[in-house]
């Protein structure tokens, strides 16, 4: 199973619990995040874990960009650790 690095790349999270450039690595765990942006990010996360590629515009990637649903406060990105 592949390893997923996710960053986070912009912050101004509500309750304070992600910082811009805080990074988890996602193995076999759920990393700590809250579950509202884990429930955004896991389907991709589990796409890629299993050798899956992802639409980005006109071509395929093993990586993506979601936002948090509180108002797109936390932005991840995750990529595949090669």
């Amino acid at each position: 199973m592949a390893k997923i690095k996710l960053t986070v790349t912009e912050s101004r999270c509500r309750s304070g619990y992600f910082k811009s450039g805080d990074t988890f690595v996602v193995e076999d765990l759920c990393p700590p995040l809250c579950h509202e942006l884990w429930h955004v990010a896991y389907p991709y996360v589990f796409a890629l874990q299993n050798g899956g590629t992802l639409d980005e515009k006109d071509s395929k990637t093993k990586k993506f960009t979601c936002r948090c649903p509180d108002e797109s406060r936390v932005v991840l990105v995750g990529e595949v650790l090669e």
